[in-house]
């Protein structure tokens, strides 16, 4: 296999995906303007990482399965393996992930991840499907971790602000050497409202368990607004390095492991169990409206 990259495109967009990770590298509009993080190594390389079979850190980069420890590096193995595209339409591809024996040797499962790409009209949509190909439950975390510009185009000089539609104030977590912190600290939103700023993230990640919906907006004066809505993603997590021009908009379904919780990877938070032969979808659709830029 080799890391071919797919693009898809419709009348409002185009959007151009690598076979490495099934990472999405660049979603340009039709007036030309670029949505998406470059990937520039002087700030940090990903873009659009897949995250999975873990999401997050484990303790000493070791997770335990059935009391056998495994190496597993920061947010899994998937975002440096190259997927297969199974299906590459105008504007839709799928790109596949399955067990093999390098995969084994860390995640003693069997499994498929299927990663869809769909453009329709201004929205575009992510969609991941896990199904377990053995024979016993299989334990994982799944998230996204997409990278926008910041600033957006146009809005050089605005307030950037992400906005909950429920307008929840949900509690913050903190990492704590990498893993997930035990106390809530106060919520930065103010009645589902937060301004982005580089001192938000001088602790690293800003992390909500629970309690931001289902729904967000990512939006400045003079920009377009970026709305998403989440499936099966009950965990929320907004992160930049302090200064750089990219803010991620991480939904996840699990988290890093907690402090003093352990290396097992059932222990980790909001893990997913699936049944033999099953499979869950999980997904997020991003809809653009240029029209807030004008």
């Amino acid at each position: 296999m080799s890391d071919i990259p797919s693009m898809i495109q419709n009348d409002h967009m185009t959007l151009e995906i690598s076979a490495m990770g099934a990472e999405m590298q660049s979603l340009t509009l039709a007036n030309g303007q670029s949505l998406l993080w470059n990937g520039d190594p002087a700030w940090w390389t990903g873009r659009s990482p897949i995250l999975f079979p873990i999401v997050g850190k484990a303790p000493d980069d070791h997770i335990t399965i059935d009391g056998r420890s495994y190496p597993m590096a920061q947010h899994g193995f998937a975002r440096r393996r190259i997927f297969t595209c199974l299906e590459n339409k105008r504007d839709a591809c799928r790109h596949e992930l399955r067990a093999d024996a390098e995969t084994r040797a860390v995640y003693p499962y069997d499994f498929s991840l299927i990663v869809e790409h769909r453009l329709v009209e201004n929205s575009l949509t992510v969609k991941a499907t896990v199904r377990n190909l053995g024979d016993r439950p299989m334990p994982y975390g799944i998230g996204f971790h997409p990278a926008f510009r910041l600033p957006l185009p146009g809005g050089e000089g605005k307030d950037h602000t992400i906005t909950l539609d429920t307008g929840a104030e949900p509690a913050l977590y903190r990492l704590e050497s990498g893993l997930l912190g035990t106390a809530p600290r106060p919520s930065p939103f103010r009645k589902g409202a937060l301004t982005i700023d580089p001192t938000l993230f001088e602790e690293d990640a800003m992390i909500f368990p629970d309690g931001a919906g289902q729904s967000l907006t990512y939006a400045a004066d003079g920009a377009p607004s970026l709305s998403f809505r989440f499936e099966n993603l009950p965990n929320l997590a907004l992160w930049q390095k302090p200064g750089a021009p990219f803010l991620c908009i991480e939904p996840w379904h699990g988290m890093a492991a907690q402090q003093g919780k352990g290396a097992d990877i059932v222990a980790r938070p909001y893990t997913s169990e699936l049944p033999a032969g099953a499979a869950t979808d999980y997904a997020f659709s991003l809809t653009i409206d240029v029209q807030a830029g004008e």
